[in-house]
């Protein structure tokens, strides 16, 4: 008898660092509709490593936000900060056999560089909490097919050199641990902005080392704002709109460029959301690296 192909399991995995905001919740729909569109889970993990940028209450205000807008997640939320444990073993396994190695390289003097020139990767530094570490990175090129992007073809060794997994102040590094956590909880589709391309190219390194199986994905467009700047916390973006839900949601719809019916526009929210998940078509967003939102 043949065997079924795993069944679709997507995420979101807002930092709590401050309110969602209309890229962060643009970003949110996009990958709950891709999810219920395949019947398939969508799970939320909230990551929490950084903890100097973790803003007080900021997680439960994500929580109340996808509620307000009735983007319900399946299971229990997943937090970085509860996985300590996974990514240390994950690290031992990499240390075991010697892909890691202690950098004491300030950003001072790496400011400006690209790609890392490898000052300390025969330098023989214990790996201590006081160093951080990073992964050595061998000439291979690695190819993957984006569902919006097309076909990426990157040699990590060239454009990135080798890459942080944990940082000099104890904190496990983002393209480290998203890996660790994608593989415990089965992730097999990610939904993300184009932005995050580049840190796909690393993440694939690290799943082929680890011998984890390779999630498919879609990088969708940034939303940016007038001044062509990414909608995030660092360019003060503003908080979404969770007074009026069916407004913002219609909004995000027209954004992801799914033409919802005028009818709509005053719908509750659970109507907006199932005529979204009927008519799901991201081919809309193919090759488009932004879309400029409303002021």
């Amino acid at each position: 008898m043949a065997q079924l192909p795993p069944s679709y399991i997507g995420r979101f995995a807002p930092s709590p660092t401050g309110p969602l905001h209309l890229g962060s919740l643009y970003t949110a729909l996009a990958s709950y509709l891709d999810a219920r569109r395949h019947q398939g889970q969508w799970l939320l993990r909230i990551d929490d490593l950084d903890t100097p940028r973790n803003v007080p209450g900021a997680g439960d205000a994500i929580l109340r936000c996808l509620n307000r807008f009735q983007l319900h997640y399946d299971g229990a939320v997943y937090y970085q900060s509860q996985q300590l444990e996974s990514y240390a073993e994950a690290f031992a396994r990499l240390r075991q056999q010697q892909w890691l190695y202690a950098c004491r390289c300030s950003r001072k003097s790496l400011a400006g560089i690209s790609v890392y020139p490898g000052h300390c990767r025969e330098a023989g530094f214990p790996l201590t909490g006081s160093s951080a570490w990073r992964l050595r990175v061998t000439d291979l090129s690695i190819g993957f097919y984006d569902t919006l992007q097309g076909w990426i073809n990157e040699n990590p060794a060239l454009e990135h050199g080798d890459f942080i997994v944990r940082r000099k102040d104890g904190i496990v590094a983002y393209q480290f641990a998203v890996v660790i956590d994608d593989f415990r909880q089965r992730v097999n589709r990610v939904v993300r902005g184009v932005d995050l391309l580049d840190s796909t190219i690393k993440q694939l390194y690290l799943q082929t080392l680890l011998d984890y199986p390779e999630p498919r994905y879609m990088h969708l467009p940034v939303l940016v704002d007038s001044h062509g700047n990414k909608l995030s916390k660092q360019t003060l973006a503003a908080p979404v709109d969770a007074n009026h839900p069916s407004d913002t949601l219609f909004l995000l719809l027209q954004l992801l460029r799914q033409e919802p019916p005028l009818s709509l526009r005053k719908a509750p929210v659970n109507e907006q959301l199932a005529w979204a998940i009927a008519h799901w078509s991201p081919k809309t967003l193919k090759k488009i690296p932004i879309i400029h939102a409303p002021e």
